[in-house]
């Protein structure tokens, strides 16, 4: 007979594998670049798959004219920020290194791939690499003065000197980082570096100064709608209450941050925010609780193959076993000097993936010769199966236009939030006045200079990101990691609720102009094209919102 767990089980797989089909085209691609005989296919559909994936916004096509060395430079660079995103660290690291060498003199894309790595290495735990690839890229943003880069990288550096457990140094770099970011107006760059300020100072023991940065970053995270980012500073804050003795205020703020980072995928924040309130609860003799919340970030660790932090886990399982289960607290003993042991070696994380692959293998063995011995209970739950993939599917579609409806709202109302602080600065300036510090610090110029870039260029058709970057004097690459770090949003998402913004102000105050007019004057060619947009992102045809309008206003 089929378990109950058993049907679970293989329901979770099924829907993970429809899931991951997008996954696994990507690594079929990878795995196929460097033995193939026509490396420019494979990388443009490479490419392709990442554009589907929305993991960039804009076509990235190569020619056979394409010196290979640069296809082979953007393939490996971006294999690594793709495998760097899904927590795979030993990849990123071993494709951002072959990218490395394929950089031709200092440049911005040769500083990013350096940030890459100074960032996974300090994942693996390397930090003396970690801090030698950041200074390596931080001389590079010095001699190019764009602020916001040279803060980008001293934020970086600070992050390895506080995992380094330095925090005098990381301190140091902080406070550097934000007068660059207050030169480049950079809010969100801001928050991070007082976010990491705020970690350097709970290192040293001030932790009312850890409190107080961790707040006003946590503040201005709220006020641009930055969720994600604003649960790091509620981590932030909540470790530096545990070191005032507010044990109840730190859990309090560390529940109200876990649900957010599971939300948005943050699992390598996550996981450490259970080993710092595992530690809490051990200091308040709570060791049953404190060992479920070792026990979660133990596997989020060695799934991310992050042994430095994987070592904290398995020495606050040693210390919370040790009055409860001896046995248990053994087993955590030897696991935990293992670890420490074999850190900087790679080996011992290659020996850790081959055993949790060979132990999900035979566990699943298991469960498919169970799945053969039941063949008439198998196609009843097929059956079932396929109707809750069915229903599944619908839901998950219907979630998913609902879901991006709700991002679209929230983007056009912060466009005419944006604009209408134009407005209000353009007066402000006839009248020799300055904006407030909320303003500067939830709208950036910068913000204001891509929806002035971006209107001028819709009626022309001059609006992809490539002209948006052009009109900003940036390169493309550059112009996307400042949009993404200004925003949140892929700059092609900000477009498109620019041009629905515009769409929707048209056709309600403008009623001479046509359908098609006003497709065109937001950019469109194609009146199908703009039809289906605007439903989706309004839930209604743009005649019937014009109607909509019309009976609201008599």
């Amino acid at each position: 007979m089929c378990s109950f767990r058993c049907i679970l089980t293989i329901i979770m797989l099924f829907v993970a594998a429809i899931g991951n089909a997008s996954d696994v085209n990507v690594e079929r691609l990878i795995n196929s670049f460097d033995g193939s005989h026509n490396q420019v296919e494979v990388a443009n559909s490479f490419f392709k798959e990442l554009k589907s994936q929305d993991f960039i916004d804009e076509d990235i096509v190569f020619t056979s004219s394409t010196p290979l060395d640069s296809v082979r430079q953007m393939f490996y660079y971006w294999i690594g920020e793709w495998c760097n995103d899904r927590q795979d660290y030993e990849d990123a690291k071993r494709y951002a290194l072959k990218a490395l060498p394929l950089y031709n003199g200092n440049s911005d894309a040769k500083a990013d791939c350096l940030n890459l790595l100074g960032v996974v290495f300090v994942r693996l735990g390397d930090f003396a690499s970690g801090v030698t690839y950041t200074k390596q890229c931080l001389d590079i943003e010095l001699k190019s003065g764009d602020n916001d880069r040279i803060a980008s990288s001293f934020s970086t550096l600070a992050g390895t000197y506080i995992a380094a457990e330095d925090p005098d140094a990381a301190l140091k770099y902080s406070l550097q980082g934000l007068k660059y970011a207050d030169k480049a107006r950079n809010s969100l760059r801001k928050t991070i570096l007082m976010g990491m300020a705020s970690e350097a100072y709970y290192k040293k023991g001030e932790y009312e100064k850890a409190v107080k940065y961790a707040d006003e970053a946590y503040r201005i995270d709220s006020i641009g709608d930055r969720q994600n980012r604003a649960a790091i500073r509620l981590s932030q804050k909540a470790t530096a209450l545990i070191g005032l003795g507010k044990y109840a205020e730190a859990e309090t703020t560390f529940l109200k941050a876990f649900p957010i980072l599971i939300e948005s995928n943050n699992y390598h924040s996550l996981a450490i925010d259970y080993n710092q309130l595992g530690f809490m609860l051990l200091k308040q003799k709570r060791n049953k609780d404190a060992i479920k919340y070792f026990l979660e970030a133990s596997k989020l660790f060695d799934k991310m193959g992050d042994l430095y932090n994987q070592v904290h886990s398995q020495r606050g399982l040693y210390e919370s076993y040790w009055n409860i289960n001896p046995d248990s607290a053994h087993i955590a003993l030897q696991r935990f000097n293992v670890l420490k042991d074999s850190l900087y070696r790679e080996a011992s994380a290659d020996a850790l993936a081959r055993y949790k692959v060979e132990f999900e293998t035979d566990r699943l063995k298991e469960e498919v010769n169970e799945h053969i011995s039941n063949r008439k209970r198998d196609f009843v739950i097929g059956g079932i199966l396929l109707f809750i993939c069915v229903v599944g599917g619908f839901a998950l579609y219907r979630w998913r236009i609902k879901r991006y409806r709700h991002e679209m709202q929230s983007l056009m109302a912060k466009i005419k939030e944006i604009q209408a602080s134009i407005s209000t600065s353009d007066e402000k300036d006839t009248k020799d006045s300055q904006p407030t510090s909320d303003e500067s610090d939830s709208i950036s110029e910068f913000e204001k200079m891509v929806i002035e870039a971006v209107n001028d260029g819709l009626p022309k058709g001059e609006y992809s990101v490539s002209h948006i970057a052009s009109r900003m004097n940036m390169g493309e690459q550059t112009f996307r990691r400042r949009f993404v770090e200004a925003t949140g949003k892929l700059p092609k998402a900000f477009i498109s609720a620019i041009q629905m913004n515009r769409a929707a102000t048209l056709l309600r105050d403008n009623k001479d102009m046509t359908i098609a007019e006003v497709a065109r004057e937001c950019g469109f060619e194609e009146l199908s094209a703009f039809s289906r947009s605007f439903k989706r992102s309004f839930g209604r045809s743009p005649s019937e919102y014009r109607n909509d309008t019309e009976k609201t206003s008599t």
